[in-house]
């Protein structure tokens, strides 16, 4: 079969458009393509919406530069004040530029027209906000009104009458509907009323139930993605309102916000730049260009759509939504839907061999049916004269090979992939994890590696100052606040509290009920809670002092800079950072009087034993330090060197409850858990080892040695590194890229910085912190909400249940489908008639195909599956223990229908004028027990005990419970629709019992030996295949 498939496969990730056309092009045995396809990407729609993004780039690049460009000439011309008409409601409402004006000054860039209304202060009075205070939030249902919302245009959601107009586009319900109207007009020309009426009656009422059940199935889908597109959208923006600092969803924004932009951030709407420092955009999504652009007071325009890459700022927000060129282009983003994943693809690819093959079954069902029919006439000498009922007759044996066609192609296949993955999805949701991308969801299943981030994800994230070396003394926070000031004078007192608060990106805001609260990451909260509970006083921290110059921190330079003016005269610079990164910038450090004594080489050790002290404690280390400057510029470099070093924090960030099991988990199921962080190589092998990651024979490596290794060390080294401290993004990247290429893993990165970026969209599944920067969360599959390890171990649970659940899927369809095409082909060929009738069979198809996805494809993760290998990259998804279960199922059935079929009237002793009807009755009903049970037997294909399986899933239970009163009810009661008769008691329960037989044939099948293959991924990747036994079972 696999070798059948190598036009249908596809990359997880980056598929390129010669293999998404290549596979569309072979899955030519398509029933209803607008419901096969309709998770499917339009790659012709995609093509048209890339085409219209890089016209309306190419007009924004002309719009920024040209236009500019053009302005610088005319700029010395006078111009007065363009004027324009300001509609009633914005007189009324008291503001004074319409939203035109405002889109049309910041979307162009134009300087001019920004100076004729007063520069920024003049904005900020017309749209009557407050630079410090925000907006009045009374005031947000009157800009929503008049300014517009910061939504984008979407597509109506599809109502359940679409799904029911798409599941009635089906190619052959539609023949078996002109089939069934026929039959009821002939049937009561022939028979008269109501008897004409059941045949055509019976296939229109099923094939009905059968659009209304794949209906309401598809519509429940939809509304699963629809929840998950909302959750993808509700981006938390930072902005000051009423005069406080609080936390909206972007789509709360209007025209008046004060945003506070950081590292890393999205810029929500159009706006104007307040103030900031070393702010620096990349603005590539707008207009194509690479370049970052510098944002200040100079130039003061922010554009939505753009990320913030450096620095900081606060911008007043001046258009949202459709009035921003973000708005316009995100119409043409989307179009085209997403990139189909690996397992829908290749089972499109099963579906579409299956349907060849029963395709040709059908036509020759019908040859065979036909010429049997019309050697029968020739024989009796009837071949010129025909009836209605000799229409009748070739009437339904059309229909019956129609209806095999039904059966046969298994439409169901693909979309059921779909089907788990959105049930997956909804409960991951519902678990913290937020899948970005359907593949993401499926690849986690396939998880080799994961390579996670320490701060946050193994660690709560709830950082407290634990110790602090000071003055050549060392204090624990318990008592470092009670008599700090007994081992230094106030003159140092005063500088540590300076160096955090001038220091530092967060910030401390009160609330309206006065809670005061600090913004900022969780190692900035600690120095500053730190900070005030020595007495700090955070909002006098600039009295006389003027902030010149920032260089925030990032995980490349590993430290963070910023320059001041002092009152009493001259500059002073701080520095923070990675403790060894800042201890080589320093020749001083401060003694208990205040003064700076020279920091020997001798003394930079000893200071150097107390960092890994602190780190060999599981303490995240940092340093502080300052420097006193004469005389500079905002053009100047901020010095890099010559700083006295006032104190070198341990910082304690407990780990995560349920890591360690977690990680176990992993273990037991073949996933090598890697840790690589940006701490000190101490701190990480503590944490290392508390988390179970570093064994015996793990490796700890730092980054910079990593990167140096030539490729030769690097192949001996990397399946041995479990811990890769003081790593900068670069080396997370290398890291992935050979872990993926050298050795063929599939890799799952964890990352919550706009450095994360590449690692992230190289890996086969990236998972952004909830927490983290949104250029991260953009370029992941899976957003970790809670930045819980455990929850993305619940990801791999889940990736895992979806491919296990598929195959599950498989194996019961491609059994009813093989005993279906042979039973009727071989009836035909031998009797000249078929045991199951057209509705008979769209009863069965509803069976394996609608309502066999809900029960197989939505069963829960169990911990047995994580007892075993990962599957992999590859690997037949249909195996031999796979095939093994279908064929003995097959001939187990075949041999139980074709005795009955042929021999049952004897064996069962029926007799009368209506033995065949009994007959066909109970064929059919003993037919449908057998996929009942089956249905059962697919819940474990290798453990011999499915019971426990049975009440995992209350979906299963309620399927296969409608099933049977379904079946009780269409044999007893719609016998004239459904061709059948009332069976007796007897009956009924031999048709059970010989479908129950099958569970029996299931637990002999299971214990014949089949080679597995090698589904681990083997010793040159580190593991090995874990053990199996009687236990598998």
């Amino acid at each position: 079969m696999e070798n059948l498939l190598k036009d249908f496969e596809v990359p997880p990730k980056k598929a390129s458009e010669e293999a998404l056309r290549r596979w569309r092009k072979a899955a030519w045995v398509v029933k209803n393509p607008a419901r096969r396809y309709r998770f499917v990407a339009d790659l012709d729609k995609r093509s048209e919406g890339e085409a219209k993004r890089l016209k309306i780039q190419e007009r924004l690049r002309v719009c920024l530069y040209v236009h500019k460009a053009a302005l610088t000439f005319i700029d010395a011309v006078p111009s007065g004040r363009e004027e324009y008409t300001l509609p009633e409601e914005f007189k009324r409402a008291r503001f004074l530029i319409h939203p035109d004006e405002l889109a049309s000054v910041v979307g162009q860039h134009d300087f001019r027209r920004l100076k004729t209304h007063g520069h920024l202060d003049g904005i900020c009075k017309q749209i009557r906000s407050s630079l410090s205070e925000g907006i009045i939030t009374d005031d947000l249902s009157v800009r929503q009104q008049l300014f517009g919302f910061n939504k984008y245009e979407e597509k109506p959601s599809r109502t359940l009458f679409m799904f029911f107009i798409d599941a009635l586009r089906d190619l052959t319900l539609i023949i078996l509907i002109i089939c069934a109207v026929v039959s009821i007009t002939v049937g009561l020309a022939t028979d008269g009323w109501p008897e004409g009426l059941y045949d055509g009656l019976g296939i229109v009422l099923c094939i009905l139930l059968v659009i209304i059940v794949t209906a309401v199935s598809d519509y429940k889908q939809s509304l699963q993605f629809r929840d998950l597109d909302n959750e993808k959208k509700k981006i938390l923006v930072q902005v000051t309102r009423d005069g406080y600092r609080q936390t909206i969803f972007i789509h709360d924004l209007v025209v008046g916000d004060v945003v506070h932009l950081s590292i890393g951030d999205q810029v929500p709407a159009d706006g104007l730049f307040i103030s900031g420092y070393s702010l620096s955009v990349d603005e590539s999504s707008l207009t194509g260009e690479s370049e970052p652009v510098n944002v200040s007071t100079e130039k003061p325009f922010l554009l939505a759509g753009t990320k913030v890459q450096d620095g900081s700022a606060k911008m007043l927000v001046t258009s949202v939504g459709m009035k921003t060129e973000w708005g316009r282009l995100t119409e043409t983003l989307n179009q085209g839907g997403e990139d189909e994943t690996p397992l829908q693809v290749k089972l499109n690819g099963v579906a579409t061999i299956i349907g060849k093959i029963g395709l040709g079954f059908a036509i020759l069902t019908f040859l065979v049916l036909l010429a049997r029919f019309l050697i029968g006439k020739a024989v009796h000498g009837g071949i010129l004269h025909w009836s209605f009922n000799d229409a009748l007759s070739i009437l339904n044996y059309f229909s019956i090979s129609v209806t095999i066609i039904v059966v046969a192609v298994p439409e169901g296949l693909p979309l059921a992939v779909t089907l788990s993955l959105a049930f997956a999805m909804k409960k991951l949701m519902n678990d913290k994890a937020l899948v970005r991308h359907l593949s993401a969801c499926e690849t986690m299943g396939s998880a080799s590696s994961i390579c996670t981030d320490k701060t946050g994800t193994l660690t709560t994230n709830h950082m407290v100052v634990n110790k602090i070396w000071i003055c050549d003394v060392i204090k624990s926070s318990m008592d470092v606040c009670k008599d700090l000031s007994s081992v230094m004078s106030e003159t140092v007192l005063n500088i540590l509290i300076q160096c955090i608060f001038q220091n530092t990106s967060s910030e401390v805001c009160r609330s309206k009920e006065g809670k005061m609260t600090i913004l900022g990451s969780p190692t900035e909260k600690a120095l500053m809670e730190f900070a005030l509970n020595l007495g700090g006083d955070f909002d006098a921290r600039f009295q006389g002092c003027e902030i010149i110059k920032v260089e925030p921190f990032n995980s490349v330079k590993k430290k963070m800079f910023v320059l001041v003016s002092l009152k009493e005269g001259g500059f002073r610079a701080f520095c923070k950072g990675a403790s060894e990164t800042v201890l080589q910038m320093c020749d001083r450090f401060a003694d208990n009087a205040g003064n700076c004594v020279p920091l020997s080489e001798n003394k930079a050790n000893e200071i150097m034993d107390v960092v890994n002290s602190f780190a060999c404690g599981a303490l995240r280390t940092l340093c502080i330090a300052f420097k006193d400057i004469e005389r500079t510029t905002k053009d100047d470099d901020i010095p890099a060197n010559g700083y006295t070093l006032v104190a070198v924090f341990g910082i304690k960030d407990p780990v995560r409850p349920g890591v360690k099991e977690a990680v176990e988990t992993c273990i037991s199921a073949g996933i090598t858990v890697r840790m690589v962080t940006g701490d000190n190589i101490n701190t990480a092998k503590a944490i290392a080892k508390e988390c179970g990651i570093l064994t015996d024979g793990g490796l700890a490596i730092e980054g910079p040695v990593f990167r140096e290794k030539s490729a030769a060390d690097m192949e001996e080294l990397i399946p041995k590194i479990q811990v890769m401290a003081r790593s900068s993004p670069t080396d997370k990247h290398l890291l992935v890229n050979h872990l993926r290429k050298m050795y063929g893993e599939v890799v799952a990165v964890t990352g919550d910085g706009t450095n994360d970026a590449p690692a992230l969209h190289e890996a086969d599944i990236g998972l952004a912190m909830g927490t983290g920067t949104e250029v991260a969360k953009e370029n992941a599959d899976v957003i970790v909400m809670d930045d819980n390890f455990t929850t993305i171990i619940n990801v791999a649970k889940w990736g895992r249940a979806v491919y296990r659940n598929i195959q599950k899927f498989v194996q019961f369809q491609l059994t009813v489908n093989i005993v279906a095409l042979i039973l009727n082909f071989v009836s035909a060929c031998v009797t000249g008639t078929t045991p199951l009738t057209a509705v008979q069979l769209l009863w069965v198809n509803m069976i394996m195909d609608t309502l066999g996805a809900l029960a197989l494809a939505t069963e829960p993760p169990n911990e047995e599956m994580m007892r075993k290998p990962p599957v992999k990259r590859g690997a037949d998804f249909i195996t031999k223990i796979m095939w093994r279960n279908i064929l003995g199922q097959v001939v187990y059935q075949l041999v139980v229908l074709g005795v009955l079929m042929f021999d049952g009237k004897r064996l069962l002793n029926i007799s009368g004028s209506d033995a065949s009807s009994i007959l066909n009755t109970f064929i059919f009903n003993t037919f449908v027990f057998c996929q009942v049970f089956n249905e059962i037997n697919s819940l474990e294909m290798e453990s011999i005990n499915v019971f426990p399986g049975i009440f995992r899933s209350w979906m299963f239970v309620a399927i296969i419970s409608s099933t049977v009163v379904f079946q009780v009810i269409i044999v007893e009661f719609l016998g004239t629709l459904a061709s059948t008769v009332p069976l007796s008691w007897q009956l009924w329960l031999v048709s059970v019992l010989i479908g129950s037989v099958s569970m029996i044939a299931a637990v002999i099948l299971k214990c014949i030996p089949v080679e597995r293959g090698n589904r681990s991924l083997g010793d040159g990747n580190g593991y090995q295949p874990l053990p199996t036994g009687p236990e598998g079972v």
